[in-house]
Formats: C-alpha cells, sequence, structure tokens
C-alpha cells in the first residue's frame, strides 16, 4: 500500500519534478508539503484541462477551417408617418425645419444689410414680412413631402452632407439669427 501511495505522488505530480533542478529524489514524496520557489523572477504557467482541451481542439480548427456565416443584414427601423410622430418634439420635422428657414433668413438679412444697408427690422417692415411668410410656406412643404413618404433624412444624408451637419448648421443660423436681432436692436443700427 505504501509503494501504490508513492507511486501515485509521482505519477500525479510530473511538473513539481520536472521544472525544479537540483531536487533530491524523496522530495517527490513530499510534494504537497514541499513548493519550491522559482529562481530568479521565473514564472510558471499552470494550464487547466479545459484550456488545454481548448487549445487542442483550436489547433484541430486550424488544420480544418470551417466557413464563416454570412452575417444577415439588420433590417431598418420603420419610420413613422403619423402627423403626431412627424411633429412630435423630437420629431424630424421642428428643429430640422425651423434649421432650414433659420439658414435661408440669416444669409438673407446679411445679403440685404450688406447690399441695402437695412438692419434686421427695418428689412421686415420694407416687404421682407411677406417674403419670409412665402418662403417658411415653400420650404416647410417641401421639407414635409419626403417625411410624410417615410423617407428618413439619414437615408439621404452622405459625405460632406449629412444630416447631423444640417442639424448643427440650422442652430447656429438660429443663434446668429437672434444675435443678429438682438446687436441691432440694442445698437440701434445695422451690424455692418
Amino acid at each position: 500500500m505504501a509503494s501504490s501511495a508513492v507511486m501515485q505522488t509521482l505519477l500525479a505530480t510530473p511538473v513539481a519534478g520536472s521544472l525544479v533542478k537540483n531536487q533530491s529524489r524523496v522530495s517527490h514524496l513530499f510534494s504537497a508539503t514541499y513548493v519550491p520557489r522559482p529562481r530568479g523572477g521565473a514564472s510558471r504557467r499552470v494550464l487547466c484541462k479545459a484550456e488545454l482541451d481548448d487549445k487542442m481542439n483550436s489547433e484541430e480548427k486550424i488544420a480544418t477551417p470551417t466557413p464563416t456565416p454570412t452575417p444577415t443584414p439588420t433590417p431598418k427601423p420603420k419610420v413613422s408617418k403619423k402627423f403626431s410622430d412627424v411633429f412630435a418634439f423630437s420629431g424630424p420635422a421642428p428643429e430640422r425645419i425651423n434649421g432650414r428657414l433659420a439658414m435661408i433668413g440669416f444669409v438673407a438679412a446679411m445679403a440685404v444689410e450688406l447690399s441695402k444697408g437695412q438692419d434686421l427690422f427695418s428689412q421686415i417692415s420694407n416687404g421682407g414680412g411677406t417674403w419670409f411668410v412665402g418662403t417658411s410656406i415653400l420650404l416647410s412643404v417641401a421639407s414635409l413631402i419626403p417625411l410624410f413618404k417615410g423617407v428618413s433624412v439619414e437615408s439621404k444624408s452622405d459625405g460632406f452632407m449629412t444630416s447631423d451637419a444640417e442639424m448643427w448648421n440650422g442652430r447656429f443660423a438660429m443663434l446668429g439669427l437672434v444675435a443678429l436681432a438682438c446687436t441691432e436692436y440694442v445698437s440701434g443700427g445695422t451690424l455692418l
């Protein structure tokens, strides 16, 4: 029975005997209590049976490559055509249309100010109000037709002219138009 225990100890711990040099034959008998420390900062890597099996399986897979499945395209989310969804607070219409109107209004106000020397309030009182209402109606209808057909703005944006760039340009134009009106009101004259 003692020889059986010695054989089991020797067979169960082949790593300890092969990694440590100058180890006496007696230490194989006491491998559970004596654990030698590696010298010079050397480290040991212990793999469990599952890791060895995975490593062997991966080596087998390298020898016989399996075809990779082709990914299925993800379906595009449906765009709502309902009036309440299009004109919702975070819907596609309100900020886009206001941004587009502000971009046209800011450029037109600056162009008239440079060419005629009129401030924003003079432009509105001298017939600019009717131009503003006409442009607003035309641009709003032109912006709403694709949205009610179910075409998203993001699907038509690519390259330099993206839907996010349009949003940011519209936001800056809204701020610019308000800043222009406030500056001209406070100063009492044209900006330029």
